[in-house]
């Protein structure tokens, strides 16, 4: 059996993301276990690793760095056992090298690119909250086109587009999904995104990173 850390940092849905991650291990019929936890051990450990975030990037990005140990066991996780990783919405930001929310910060570093707020049309709101085609290149995780939940202002502008695998658009284009190696992020909630996004949790949860 296989176990799933869903990381727990005092940012994003976990109990929304938790029983979507359940409800897509049964539907797609996996053995694997779901471990919100916090704890570097059992992160380092992990099979693979789901890591949440709602709010702004700079906090996200305290809350992260203010458990020890925890962003020392994701990167030996993630990078150095090779460990297939998803980001969900702020999750996703935190994997690129800045975010410009409320001023500069270093990211993760895991993708390369910049967070960057939405440019939109007159008339259009931000955040970005509601429902939106996901237009997919056939990557593992999204091999055809869906419609999924945003609820955002900033966006993950990629330094190589050949990361990005899925896009949408709210203003300007936008990559709602990008994955390099082993590690993945969706702007979208898949835990909110009914079928499409279970779908995508589940092939997260047997998808073998080439």
């Amino acid at each position: 059996m296989q176990t799933v850390a869903l990381i727990d940092y005092g940012s994003g849905n976990l109990h929304s993301a938790e029983k979507a991650l359940v409800r897509a291990a049964t539907e797609a019929d996996l053995n694997r276990t779901i471990t919100v936890t916090d704890d570097p051990a059992v992160i380092a450990a992990a099979d693979r690793i789901v890591l949440p975030g709602v709010g702004s990037f700079g906090g996200c990005r305290r809350a992260l760095y203010a458990r020890p140990g925890l962003v020392d066991a994701l990167r030996e996780a993630v990078s150095e056992r090779q460990r297939p990783f998803l980001g969900i919405c702020v999750g996703l930001q935190l994997l690129a090298d800045t975010g410009l929310e409320y001023g500069p910060h270093a990211g993760l570093g895991l993708i390369p690119g910049t967070v960057r707020q939405l440019s939109v049309s007159p008339g259009q709101k931000l955040p970005h909250i509601g429902w939106n085609d996901v237009i997919a290149v056939g990557h593992k995780l999204i091999p055809q086109t869906g419609d999924a939940y945003f609820v955002h202002s900033y966006y993950f502008d990629a330094a190589d587009p050949t990361t990005v695998i899925g896009s949408a658009h709210y203003g300007c284009a936008f990559p709602a999904a990008l994955a390099k190696g082993n590690v993945a992020g969706t702007q979208f909630h898949p835990e909110k995104s009914q079928a499409f996004g279970l779908a995508l949790l589940g092939r997260f949860m047997e998808w073998e990173p080439e």
